[in-house]
């Protein structure tokens, strides 16, 4: 064992000449302990969320959308879906359409999104995981149907139960017909489920039958997007590239990281902000081990001349005191992990720590990664090195001050 090493653990472990520097110490370690359990726990709170939401827009969102990179529709083309069926790793492709549109429910008005979706969909989107009223359906001969989610839902007070009501969808005429003068066309569709999934979706879309919405649109033949889902070990830029070179350069071709790519970026932003706050508090903390630190080189004051007359050099007695820092935030680490291990499976299991009035989830989400205890590791080591700078070059120079005195 290092001879700097064995030193400092025989001081760190060795009975105190007074029990003040056992209580500052043992502040030191209690300190140290709870800031890496908040950091901890601060990064698998926003790694919980991360894991929720990712989860949430994976119910809506494709593994691969197909959309024009110009204007906000484009041109129905059957040959280039058939290629597309034919890359290696595609599974289902979903033709879709989508616009703003003004709902009408009995007296009831919103703005909202209705989003055409072809019978594909539903292999497309995972819809059923997340429909909590009624069921996923687009039309029978006689009628269309509408699934909504929870936040227009309550906002038109729709009853899905009741029969006798539709929901009026208006959307404004493309093309003016002198022989109607109105400037909305009117459709109606029958409301048949709800979906919550995430918060966006929930307050604004209304799926419903493809033809449905080319209809209200005037647009025949149009689309807004092609929606892949593609087989499991495929989501690769392989199978991006492949799908790009079928369908050109005027279309732009999304996997689902991308097409959240502003959310998510903004998400580890905050959750490194959060972190870099609770290292601050670390730092704060630390005060606590140079004060620790600081005493006991004041202690062994005596200790040190001895070292030094037996033949120690300067750098012996700074790395001592350097590895007595490392020693004592080391055991406030393990203390750390330990606790912030503890709250984790307590929130995971019994979900300690609520969240007030939100319907799809009842408490906040952890989640532990390796990653992140390397993260938190190094800063309480990097931490502690530094805290115990000033005491380790105060050590050096105590025989030098003495002989002074």
């Amino acid at each position: 064992m290092n001879l700097s090493l064995q030193i400092a653990r025989r001081y760190l472990f060795a009975k105190r000449s007074t029990n003040a520097i056992n209580i500052i110490t043992g502040i030191a370690v209690f300190g140290i302990a709870v800031g890496t359990a908040a950091l901890l726990l601060v990064l698998s709170v926003f790694n919980g969320f991360e894991d929720l939401i990712t989860g949430m827009y994976s119910n809506f969102d494709p593994d691969v959308k197909v959309a024009p990179l110009q204007g906000k529709t484009f041109t129905e083309d059957s040959i280039k879906i058939e290629k597309l069926k034919s890359v290696p790793g595609v599974a289902f492709i979903s033709r879709t359409l989508e616009e703003v549109a003004v709902f009408k429910y009995k007296e009831n008005v919103d703005f909202g999104i209705i989003k055409g979706v072809d019978d594909q969909y539903i292999d497309v989107a995972n819809v059923d995981s997340v429909m909590r009223e009624g069921k996923f359906a687009l039309k029978n001969e006689e009628s269309t149907y509408g699934v909504m989610g929870i936040g227009i839902r309550n906002k038109l007070a729709v009853d899905i139960e009741d029969p006798f009501y539709r929901i009026g969808v208006y959307m404004a005429k493309r093309r003016p017909n002198p022989m109607d003068p109105t400037p909305f066309r009117t459709q109606y569709l029958y409301p048949v489920g709800t979906f919550i999934a995430q918060q966006e979706f929930d307050k604004e879309y209304i799926l419903s039958d493809l033809e449905f919405v080319r209809s209200l649109l005037q647009l025949s033949d149009q689309l807004s997007a092609l929606e892949i889902k593609l087989l499991p070990g495929f989501e690769t830029d392989q199978t991006i590239d492949a799908i790009q070179e079928v369908m050109g350069e005027e279309f732009s071709v999304k996997n689902r990281y991308q097409q959240q790519e502003s959310f998510f970026k903004l998400m580890k932003i905050e959750k490194w902000l959060s972190y870099a706050i609770a290292g601050l508090m670390m730092i704060m903390i630390a005060f606590n081990l140079i004060g620790a630190l600081w005493m006991a080189v004041l202690e062994k004051k005596s200790d040190i001349v001895i070292l030094k007359s037996m033949g120690a050099t300067d750098n012996l007695v700074r790395n001592i005191f350097l590895n007595q820092g490392l020693l004592l935030s080391a055991i406030g680490l393990i203390i750390g992990f330990i606790l912030a291990i503890s709250i984790y499976t307590l929130q995971k299991t019994v979900g300690i720590i609520t969240i007030p009035g939100n319907a799809s989830i009842d408490s906040y989400p952890v989640s532990l990664r390796f990653f992140d205890f390397i993260i938190v590791v190094l800063t309480v080591l990097a931490i502690g090195l530094m805290a115990s700078i000033p005491p380790a070059l105060r050590a050096k120079r105590v025989s030098a001050l003495i002989r002074e005195e």
